[in-house]
């Protein structure tokens, strides 16, 4: 595959676009699918994706911009999504949001600069009984503490998980 250094391809994003420009909701299942394969919806895929379906670059960054979901770079190794929802706010989410974004450096929406974690805030993740709660990598964590953080985050650096 010719790829870019950042992992973009653009015959890719123009083989999705191609595929689901017809469907009801298009330029969503699109983006979303773009998102999946990439990791982000790289700015480089914007004219093609607005070409695809007739519509302006500027609508298709303005769907890209408004949407949380949708990253506009590259993740971190390690994407970390932290609920920022009321349960978890009543159950020590701002305290704990508060650790995390010290310990790694970073606000939500970057990247530490070793690449190896992305922060996001996230407002639900239905764990709320289990609050605060985050995800790692896809797995659901609930009742975590700032020393919890640290044992996982500790686990991801060392490579046990």
């Amino acid at each position: 595959m010719d790829q870019t250094q950042n992992g973009f391809d653009p015959a890719v994003v123009e083989a999705i676009a191609a595929r689901l420009k017809n469907r009801p909701g298009a330029l969503m299942l699109i983006l979303h699918e773009i998102q999946d394969r990439f990791g982000y919806v790289p700015r480089e895929g914007v004219p093609t994706i607005a070409h695809a379906l007739n519509l302006s670059r500027a609508e298709v960054h303005g769907v890209v911009t408004f949407y949380h979901d949708f990253r506009h770079q590259p993740p971190g190794r390690n994407v970390i999504r932290l609920c920022r929802a009321e349960s978890c706010q009543a159950m020590g989410a701002v305290a704990l949001a508060e650790h995390v974004r010290g310990r790694l450096g970073v606000g939500f929406g970057e990247t530490t600069r070793d690449g190896d974690f992305t922060l996001e805030a996230v407002y639900c993740l239905g764990n709320c009984g289990c609050s605060p709660a985050m995800v790692l990598n896809d797995e659901l964590y609930g009742r975590v503490s700032p020393a919890r953080f640290d044992e996982l985050l500790a686990e991801r650096k060392e490579g046990r998980r």
